[in-house]
């Protein structure tokens, strides 16, 4: 008898247990509630952290985050402007700011995240598709790539563009900022706000790799035969001053190689007439002897000379022809030497 006051005391402290159990909640710090009745929302979102009392087995709590959530995207194979097939991993940071409709459109994270998934996708194809692949890699407008100066002094003047990059108008972070745009208002009508999305990570779409790398190797091909035909213009251009220079090299000596031998010869002949000037008959076999080396140098086998009876260069020829008509005759007579004797 003496133990059933106790069993009874137990039993209906176990039962105020229960109920307080099934009647109360809390709530961290990192989220809030929506109590719902047969599936209805009731009141509004509680946000403060603690204890709370709700109707038992008619009311449900149902837990929404406050904190801000991540979003990582899946990967997105997409064309640009210019046609070069991409793809493009994204992520951002959401929040819930109205958990009503929030609760009311999607319920729960998962649900969230699908449609999260579906516009920004969509935002992200949009904006892309509008501009060229350079305005996606370049950061801002503002920021200038390096360049190869050598590669500028040899495309200097010359309307090529090899290596150039084009300008841009905006730049990834303007087309990350247009993104948001275009997505935020549509999660703001779940209940959701966009905070901020990124691009992760860039790729060529792996069909058109091969491509690329190809028309990176013929482009560096032009830029080498570009350089090649510089160095063989500039090895022409040396090749030519070299043979000039010799060409003026040879000629200057030439040309004191003749002065020389002219000098020479203006000294031999001073020589000669010096000692063929003496007396009237020297000179005479001066003229003679010259005239004759004059005829051998001159006249050939085959040569045929047209001449005046009254040329100096017909004298010794014609005294020649003179002297073999004349009769032989006792008195010794000077001999004429014919060209081909001599």
């Amino acid at each position: 008898m003496k133990k059933l006051p106790l069993t009874l005391a137990a039993f209906f402290i176990g039962i105020i247990v229960f109920i307080f159990y099934i009647c109360s909640y809390t709530i961290k710090p990192t989220e809030q509630v929506i109590i719902t009745q047969f599936g209805e929302a009731k009141g509004e979102p509680i946000a403060d952290a603690g204890l709370h009392f709700k109707k038992p087995f008619i009311q449900v709590v149902n837990s929404i985050p406050k904190n801000i959530l991540p979003w990582d995207g899946t990967r997105i194979d997409m064309p640009t402007k210019d046609k070069l097939y991409i793809s493009v991993d994204t992520f951002g940071r959401w929040r819930i700011t109205d958990p009503l409709e929030y609760f009311r459109r999607l319920r729960d994270e998962r649900s969230a995240e699908s449609r999260i998934d579906d516009i920004l996708g969509s935002s992200t194809r949009s904006i892309i598709g509008k501009h060229d692949l350079i305005e996606i890699v370049r950061t801002d407008k503002d920021r200038t790539p390096a360049k190869d100066e050598a590669l500028e002094e040899m495309t200097e003047g010359q309307s090529s563009n090899i290596g150039i990059l084009p300008k841009i108008r905006k730049g990834r972070s303007a087309l990350e900022d247009e993104i948001m745009e275009e997505a935020a208002p549509q999660l703001a009508e779940l209940g959701i706000e966009l905070m901020d999305i990124r691009f992760k990570r860039i790729n060529y779409n792996p069909s058109v790799v091969v491509k690329i790398y190809d028309r990176m190797i013929s482009e560096r091909q032009q830029i080498a035969s570009k350089f090649r035909s510089e160095g063989e213009g500039e090895a022409a251009r040396i090749l030519g001053d070299k043979e000039r220079d010799l060409n003026g090299i040879a000629s200057e000596a030439y040309k004191q190689v003749q002065t020389i031998r002219g000098k020479a010869d203006a000294e031999a002949s001073a020589i000669y007439a010096r000692a063929y000037g003496q007396n009237p008959k020297a000179a005479e076999l001066y003229e003679f002897i010259k005239t004759m080396e004059m005829y051998r140098n001159t006249v050939g086998e085959k040569s045929t000379l047209v001449l005046s009876t009254d040329s100096d260069l017909f004298k010794f020829m014609k005294s020649s022809d003179a002297a073999a008509a004349a009769p032989q005759s006792d008195t010794p007579s000077r001999r004429v030497v014919q060209p081909e004797e001599e």
